[in-house]
């Protein structure tokens, strides 16, 4: 089953939308309260990071479900080039981006990346050993997944990185992080997905 595509943007357009979407699958597929409940949490974990996403980017939203296992899907193309985002941290108190907090505030990283800049040289908290190159081409493809990240900061923290002991604490108090089995953020030839993963019933 795959859902209609909803446009939404950073300035909230649609998100109601999306929502009331996530409560019609819930009932088309005779969802339980609880299952209900996660789908509806985490399409509000992800349209509450497009509202902060910088330069109000149109997106799609949609949802695809295969044998129990739902996916919510958000593709946004990169638009921000390096004079615009300059602008909007400059307007900042710290000159630095200040929704960058929380797992969903750091994913939203990858989609307010400049569409001027090298996927290569592109440096954000999330890119650690858990971050994929699949390709060598100048439209590079990248792969980022929860699962990795929990695992590789484990590790780190393990071996004493006090920069990694402070996000596996950020991770621990993640809504989403406890509700989703699954993140994977994909960047293709400048356009952005993020795909959350649940098994419901």
């Amino acid at each position: 089953m795959k859902t209609d595509f909803i446009s939404v943007s950073g300035n909230g357009r649609r998100s109601e939308e999306a929502l009331r979407q996530a409560d019609k699958v819930a009932a088309y597929k005779g969802l339980s309260p609880k299952g209900a409940m996660h789908l509806r949490l985490l399409t509000e974990e992800m349209m509450g990071m497009v509202r902060s996403i910088t330069g109000e980017p149109d997106g799609l939203f949609w949802i695809e479900e295969d044998g129990g296992e739902y996916e919510l899907h958000l593709k946004v193309r990169a638009l921000l080039n390096e004079e615009k985002r300059e602008k909007l941290l400059a307007a900042s108190t710290t000159g630095k981006n200040e929704s960058a907090r929380g797992i969903m505030g750091r994913l939203r990283q990858f989609f307010d990346w400049s569409s001027d800049e090298d996927v290569a040289s592109y440096y954000g908290p999330l890119n650690m050993p858990d971050m994929f190159e699949y390709s060598s081409s100048p439209t590079m493809d990248w792969e980022w997944s929860m699962t990795r990240y929990e695992s590789a900061l484990y590790d780190r923290a393990e071996k004493g990185d006090d920069r990694a002991k402070d996000a596996w604490d950020e991770l621990e108090k993640s809504v989403v992080r406890h509700v989703a089995d699954e993140i994977k953020v994909f960047i293709r030839s400048g356009n952005v997905e993020m795909v959350i993963l649940k098994k419901l019933s």
